[in-house]
């Protein structure tokens, strides 16, 4: 029995309710008509409200009997809300769980625990180096030789023209 809802949420509320007061006893006299102990929650900015009787029958009776109903030019339209459990002792939200943490900046300190490795020394690769080495100003160089679906890749190291003198880069001024 705990599981069918005692509350209704009615929609196509015309604004005048939220407007008039006389308006607003009419349009909750259709529902106190057939429960004494009615609650009512508006919700202007949705146009609906939250009916809450005090038992299911009352609830299916005025479900069946309003909705459809026309209510000063407006259509009323009576849908069952979904009943809500309390499972915690308190009456506030809970935070949800986090399933993802992202850290903005690394922490302070290192967590306990936590042990300092050393890293590997960097790979030398000699064939590059070498490769480097054969790079004379003025010499062509094949990096790819072609073949017959694909040009060959050639390297031309180009040298500095007479009285070329590299750019000299200038000290910034200390404060």
């Amino acid at each position: 029995d705990e599981d069918f809802p005692k509350s209704l949420i009615v929609t196509g509320i015309p604004s005048v309710v939220y407007e008039s007061q006389n308006v607003k006893n009419e349009f909750e006299s259709l529902f106190t008509s057939l429960s004494s102990s009615t609650t009512f929650e508006y919700l202007k900015s949705f146009s609906r409200a939250r009916v809450t009787v005090d038992n299911i029958s009352t609830a299916t009776s005025l479900r069946i009997y309003l909705h459809g109903r026309q209510f000063h030019g407006s259509t009323l339209n009576c849908f069952f809300a979904q009943p809500s459990e309390m499972t915690s002792s308190t009456t506030h939200l809970e935070l949800p769980k986090p399933y993802k943490q992202f850290l903005i900046s690394p922490p302070s300190s290192p967590p306990l625990g936590w042990e300092h490795c050393l890293e590997k020394e960097p790979t030398i690769n000699y064939d590059l180096i070498s490769a480097i080495n054969n790079l004379a100003p003025g010499a062509s160089h094949e990096l790819h030789p072609p073949s017959p679906t694909s040009p060959g890749i050639v390297v031309h190291i180009c040298e500095d023209p007479e009285g070329f003198k590299g750019q000299k880069i200038a000290k910034s001024k200390c404060p």
